[in-house]
């Protein structure tokens, strides 16, 4: 049993020597622990906020990513439309430019054929009063052999004529 109950001597002396570590621990130990743990307090405290700081900075670099890859995506859908109202308007003035010299071709192939057609219609006619004067000639003559028939026709042809101008006078 004397395992179990310590003796008073050795109690008091482990008291005394408790007392002496726990005095030393008090004045020299104990503040150069709670030194070291705030410093680590500290440390762990600046750490988070460093972390918190660059989680924000992360946040705001993609949000400013964002920002501009939509500003981007803008730039790339205005000049796409810029491209595409610049090809149609070009495509506009091709036509009308086309449209125009077809107008113009075609005036002057209406011209080119009226002119042709006149100068058609006048050899036709040219033709048709030498052909008349030809055969009028070869009737008349024929006709006409005789001096007293040539001044029957001119008798008639001159009754014609005055009663011709005489119904114009009229």
């Amino acid at each position: 049993m004397d395992l179990l109950t310590p003796d008073s001597g050795l109690l008091f002396w482990m008291t005394v020597v408790f007392l002496l570590v726990f005095l030393i621990l008090l004045k020299w130990g104990f503040p150069v622990i709670i030194k070291m743990v705030n410093e680590r307090k500290g440390y762990i405290d600046d750490s988070l906020r460093k972390a918190h700081e660059a989680n924000e900075k992360l946040a705001n670099i993609q949000k400013e990513g964002e920002s501009i890859l939509q500003e981007a995506r803008e730039k790339q859908a205005q000049i796409l439309k810029e491209a595409a109202d610049t090809r149609d308007k070009i495509v506009e003035q091709a036509q009308e430019k086309a449209r125009d010299e077809g107008a113009r071709l075609l005036g002057e192939a209406k011209a080119q054929i009226e002119t042709e057609k006149q100068n058609a219609i006048r050899d036709i006619r040219s033709q048709v009063a030498t052909l008349s004067v030809e055969v009028a000639g070869k009737v008349l003559r024929q006709k006409l052999s005789t001096n007293q028939e040539q001044m029957e026709l001119i008798n008639r042809l001159l009754d014609e004529v005055s009663a011709e101008k005489q119904e114009s006078d009229k």
